[in-house]
């Protein structure tokens, strides 16, 4: 089978999502089956598994073997590290992050779903709701993925069965009043047949709702952007300084919320100096409008002081300016977070530095309750403190924004990335 690009492919609507669920779940089955049904892998890809498939003795071919990609994630059956995987329909292009089950990858989802549009939580229908889909749906709450949908997957194991379909869907609900998701759908699957996943089962003619492709296809992301709050950190000043554009000054970035138009009042932060924009340039030309999440070059009427780390925005509407931050953190990193320690942040553009003043309590993620008297965050832990920075930030709640309210610590002696946090 060869692949050729699609009319129209870069144009396409893109949709990130991301699976999560317990240990055997089935999430790299699922991921396979959707590459396989829909064509989106090669023929010398599909040889291989099947030829490691039968040399490991299988019954069915491994289609989870097209995500596992460390060795001892293939001896052990299990996800460690996140994998991404693209892939595209007619409809869409998708890019999938295949997230870790254990409790000790707890850092790795969050990695992988930070940016997801979309969560799939799978299920087992023999085991019903565990401590883990809480958890992993609890991190989907907490990272405002606006879409979830719980597949209870193996209902081959099940029979079928209609009824533990609709106990696991009760479980699920009760429990999700708890959550702050606005999108919540259900799908009964067989990853390792295929129903109900790319094509609708013949053995579930009592489900009358949509394949799970379906769903990825056609499910509603327009909103999922902020398209009220203007928001435009300036990541880098163009200037040509050639004959023909001599006195050019611009600022480049991603616009991270809102639209913005030529000849329109904006505010610049911190200095809080207002000018006009003069214009929104792109490699294809100049534009009246531009919206989020597009990258652009902004020019403006006036001779202001603008760099690196500032924020363009609407004139009457300002993000918060602070340099007291309150958030709650998941914490990457061996070393546990340090109570009165001092870390280098970053923030849409902007570097900072700062000292974490306090550590308010720890959440307790498979009871949803908050502990007040264990202060230790450790790796995995999700907790709320609060911090002072060196400069201002200029944020929004993380659940109205999750471009301007999202910030990651990092230890300045080793350079690596201890936790990502989000601003409440």
């Amino acid at each position: 089978m060869t692949q050729e690009p699609q009319e129209g492919y870069l144009d396409m609507e893109l949709l990130r999502f991301t699976t999560a669920g317990s240990v055997d779940d089935g999430k790299s089955t699922l991921i396979g089956r959707l590459l396989y049904d829909s064509k989106a892998i090669f023929e010398d890809q599909m040889d291989a598994i099947e030829l490691t498939s039968k040399r490991k003795g299988e019954e069915h071919v491994n289609l989870a073997l097209l995500t596992d990609g460390l060795r001892a994630e293939r001896e052990q059956g299990i996800t460690i590290d996140v994998a991404y995987r693209y892939f595209a329909t007619p409809r869409r292009k998708f890019i999938i992050a295949d997230t870790p089950g254990h409790i000790q990858y707890t850092r790795n989802m969050v990695t992988g779903a930070s940016t997801a549009n979309l969560a799939i939580i799978l299920v087992d229908a023999r085991t019903g709701v565990v401590e883990q889909t809480l958890r992993h749906a609890f991190i989907a709450s907490l990272l405002q993925i606006p879409h979830v949908v719980v597949c209870v997957n193996k209902m081959d194991l099940v029979e079928y069965s209609e009824e533990v379909y609709e106990r696991i869907h009760r479980q699920f609900m009760a429990f999700s009043s708890k959550l702050d998701v606005r999108d919540i759908r259900f799908v009964p699957i067989s990853a390792l047949l295929g129903d109900n996943v790319v094509k609708r089962s013949q053995n579930m003619d009592w489900y009358g709702g949509a394949t799970l492709m379906h769903i990825l296809e056609n499910i509603y992301i327009g909103s999922d952007q902020n398209h009220i709050d203007a928001r435009f950190p300036v990541q880098y000043v163009i200037r040509p300084q050639k004959a023909e554009h001599h006195d050019y000054r611009g600022y480049a970035g991603r616009i991270l919320g809102g639209a913005f138009s030529a000849g329109q009042r904006v505010k610049i932060l911190p200095s809080g100096f207002v000018s006009t924009i003069k214009s929104i340039d792109t490699m294809d030309g100049s534009l009246d409008t531009a919206f989020a999440p597009q990258s652009v070059c902004i020019t403006i009427e006036d001779d202001i002081d603008i760099s690196r780390g500032d924020m363009i925005v609407r004139e009457n509407n300002v993000p918060n300016m602070s340099q007291d931050i309150d958030m709650m953190v998941c914490w990457f990193n061996e070393r546990p977070l340090n109570p009165k320690g001092k870390y280098a942040v970053k923030h849409t553009t902007r570097d900072a530095r700062c000292m974490v003043k306090e550590i308010r309590y720890k959440m307790d993620i498979n009871t949803l309750t908050r502990n007040l008297d264990d202060k230790q965050v450790a790796m995995n832990d999700i907790a709320r403190i609060s911090i002072r920075t060196t400069q201002p930030l200029f944020f929004d709640p993380y659940r109205k924004n999750r471009n301007t309210g999202g910030i990651i610590l990092i230890d300045e002696g080793t350079n690596e990335t201890v936790a990502a946090g989000m601003i409440i």
